[in-house]
């Protein structure tokens, strides 16, 4: 039995084949329009599902869209009617976008597929619930979904067993973990739906002095971890903002405009939102622990991305166990779409993998093979070196040692928002320029953002304070004490990003100023080829640590074909491009082909 699960309409639109209960492939839209976010209806990725799996829409027993339009829209209609005549403006360019598709997502998905087979809806948070729970490695587990808002519902929890999930309570709109963490966003002069992670990375430079602020003003937080936002300080029921006047106020000045200059206050702001977030989550699990007695949590929603708060969580909280689907916000919920009606409503049987997860590594999207790689070569130009796979290995960590970046690209491209190893930008950890260099020159975005470390699986315990394994990317922890460097006085008492340039462990390009790290654990059954070039990197150079970012620039979708990897590779200041067998020089170049932007270092 094939079935697609569709994610769609607002942000980040994938598409999910299962067979059978296994996951086959999994793909964001945006991967191919190279449109970040894309919320479009995921033809692409449905046409990838279809052709990488040489089947045709007629042999798919069911599509399942994540969601159910009507009741969302019925949200909508009935916060209207409460703020009513507010927000009137808000409410008919809305109800317009509804009526002009979103109202008729099964007609239009039939037409543009040509599919004449059963349309399924799941609901939101039982989307999120099922991507949680039933890849996961476990046969009974707690499941906690915590988003912006899906029809009704943004936070829920119950209880996973077997083939059988059941939501046993939900937190319902405007009361938005989610949306209470995109206000800031909002207001701290970055892009909603985009740049919450900007907000994350930007906490550890400030002091959490508007903790009392927030707790007093914006919620009221109840010992359970409900809670009920105070809609005086927000916009986002009735306007076009998610923040008004009256948070301005409270904050002692307007929205941040995005081309300034980030201040002390608002780093102070990012870090005191962070230690309400970490609070908010570490009441609901709690709560959810004694409600469900269960050892094992799994994770979905978009809040399930915040990887600090995942971190805390996973070494002080009460669960022994804790699972976070890769994917956790809506493109994962693609996923969980497709087997919620698998195991749910058609009652069919769920295969648990033991100690494994049914994720594949989350490396489920396209692949190419030499052939085409080469062929893509040669057609363009392009000098190249064709090198087997150990004297390639033994090259690029011999590249890297010597200050050299290297865009990585092999097998199955990722699915959800971190580069794995398959569609990586790859740097030594040990160069204490690396972090600057690599945000500036190649990632072009701000300074301040921390790249995160990829180890091997049998060394994490030397260098992370970790509990089990992170191949997902989705945890903190900390550097181990006898890997950091102490701080003088004087580095102790700096503040905001002058304290960028200390150098606090003896891998300071992937070390944040707090002494942490966004760890991704890579063993061999999950990754065999990345793993295989860490463990030549330690070989030959005494390190199991790579620096591993998304291979994309600020504002474009993580690359996905060999053109996509090539172009990116022209426009920044990556020195090498490995492709499969294939190792590109920038040196050695077309200076015509060459796009880069020059970048200062400050």
């Amino acid at each position: 039995m094939y079935i697609i699960g569709i994610s769609a309409l607002y942000h980040d639109s994938a598409a999910c084949l299962i067979q059978d209960g296994k996951i086959l492939c999994a793909v964001q839209e945006e991967r191919f329009t190279r449109i970040r976010h894309d919320g479009s209806l995921p033809l692409n990725a449905i046409n990838f599902c279809l052709k990488s799996n040489n089947l045709s829409i007629n042999q798919i027993d069911y599509l399942v869209f994540y969601e159910k339009p009507k009741l969302k829209l019925s949200r909508i209609i009935s916060t209207f009617i409460h703020y009513f005549p507010n927000g009137i403006i808000s409410f008919i360019r809305t109800t317009s976008r509804w009526l002009g598709g979103r109202l008729w997502t099964e007609l239009i998905i039939r037409r543009k597929l040509r599919f004449h087979g059963e349309f399924k809806y799941s609901e939101h948070h039982l989307s999120h619930a099922a991507a949680a729970f039933y890849p996961s490695p476990y046969k009974e587990a707690a499941f906690l979904t915590i988003d912006g808002v899906g029809e009704w519902s943004t936070t829920s929890y119950g209880v996973g067993a077997d083939k059988k999930i059941k939501i046993s309570s939900e937190l319902n709109f405007p009361h938005s973990l989610g949306l209470l963490y995109s206000a800031f966003t909002y207001y701290l002069g970055f892009k909603v739906d985009s740049a919450e992670y900007k907000v994350m990375g930007l906490a550890p430079y400030g002091e959490p002095i508007y903790v009392d602020l927030i707790l007093k003003n914006l919620l009221d937080l109840k010992d359970d971890g409900s809670f009920h936002l105070n809609m005086k300080y927000f916009d986002f029921c009735v306007g076009t903002t998610m923040t008004n006047s009256n948070f301005d106020k409270l904050f002692g000045a307007a929205r941040r405009d995005p081309e300034s200059l980030l201040d002390q206050r608002c780093m102070n702001i990012a870090r005191s939102l962070q230690v309400v977030t970490e609070m908010v989550v570490y009441k609901m699990a709690l709560h959810v622990f004694n409600k469900t007695k269960q050892p094992n949590l799994c994770l979905a929603g978009g809040v399930a991305l915040n990887c600090v708060s995942n971190g805390k969580l996973l070494k002080s909280g009460p669960f022994k166990n804790i699972w976070i689907q890769p994917a956790s916000g809506d493109a994962g919920s693609s996923i969980g779409a497709a087997l919620y009606f698998y195991h749910e409503i058609l009652g069919l049987n769920r295969k648990v993998l033991s100690k494994e997860d049914g994720m594949s590594g989350s490396l489920l999207g396209p692949d190419y093979t030499d052939e085409y790689v080469e062929n893509f070569l040669k057609n363009k130009k392009i000098p190249f070196q064709k090198i087997q796979q150990t004297d390639m290995d033994n090259k690029v960590v011999d590249l890297i040692s010597t200050g050299n970046v290297i865009g990585w690209f092999q097998g199955r491209m990722e699915f959800g928002p971190r580069s794995l190893g398959n569609r990586s930008i790859l740097g030594d950890p040990r160069n204490e320029e690396m972090q600057k260099m690599m945000n500036l020159r190649i990632k072009q975005r701000e300074s301040f953002r921390p790249f995160a470390p990829a180890i091997l699986l049998e060394k994490v315990k030397e260098y992370f304070d970790l509990k089990g394994e992170s191949p997902y990317m989705v945890f903190v922890a900390n550097i181990v004490k006898k890997k950091q460097h102490k701080m003088s006085t004087k580095e102790m008492n700096m503040f905001g990003l002058d304290k960028l340039n200390i150098k606090r462990s003896s891998i300071p390009a992937v070390t944040h100023v707090d002494y942490s790290a966004r760890v991704q654990t890579v063993d061999l059954k999950r990754n065999p080829r990345f793993h295989q070039l860490l463990k030549k990197n330690f070989e030959r150079h005494g390190c199991p640590v790579l620096i591993n970012t998304s291979f994309n620039v600020r504002g474009e979708p993580i690359v996905c074909s060999p053109e996509d990897a090539y172009n990116c590779f022209m426009s920044t200041g990556i020195d090498f491009l490995v492709i499969g067998s294939y190792l590109i020089s920038k040196e050695n170049q077309p200076k015509e082909n060459i796009r880069e932007v020059a970048y200062e270092l400050d």
